[in-house]
């Protein structure tokens, strides 16, 4: 069975992660869901009911040293939505938080992972975007923004995050049996 590490930052999209986590499993897929602490924060509430419905802790910190891993190890990493904090933290290795940390870490191990930020029109004017969904793309992480990906809206607009993007993508990187 493919394990993929779904991780979420503090956007919007955040809160429809169930949904996400049952479209991935309907598809066989073992998930393990990390998310950034402010996230973790927002959906305080829903994380007895995430935990069961993949069988594993939520994660948004790091563990002890000398304690066991409690997830299985990853075939592919799946990070959405990614806001500009944790897109510029990741494309610098700055890995205070654990999701961020995991993804740095993943580069270096060769961990297939897909990114789709969620970013609006105003955050993605800053050059370090571009500059951060370079980097990445560079490191062979598929960051899916962009015409042909994630397009920002304007501030305060609402529209369908593109979920199915990126799971049709973190699935097109699983390992092939």
């Amino acid at each position: 069975m493919t394990t993929i590490y779904l991780f979420g930052s503090a956007a919007p999209p955040v809160f429809e992660v169930d949904t996400v986590i049952r479209d991935l499993q309907s598809r066989g897929v073992d998930v393990c869901l990390g998310l950034t602490p402010t996230a973790a924060d927002w959906l305080r509430e829903d994380l007895p009911v995430l935990e069961e419905m993949t069988g594993y802790p939520v994660r948004s910190r790091y563990k002890r040293p000398g304690r066991p891993d409690v997830w299985p190890k990853a075939d592919v990493i799946l990070f959405a939505p990614v806001t500009a904090n944790s897109l510029n933290a990741w494309a610098l290795c700055l890995t205070a938080n654990f999701v961020v940390g995991v993804v740095a870490e993943g580069i270096g191990k060769g961990i297939p992972t897909v990114a789709m930020p969620c970013v609006n029109a105003t955050y993605s004017a800053h050059p370090q975007i571009d500059r951060s969904v370079q980097t990445l793309r560079a490191a062979g992480v598929t960051v899916l923004y962009g015409p042909g990906g994630f397009e920002p809206n304007q501030p305060g607009e609402r529209r369908p995050y593109p979920w199915q993007m990126a799971v049709d993508a973190a699935l097109a990187e699983r390992p092939q049996a």
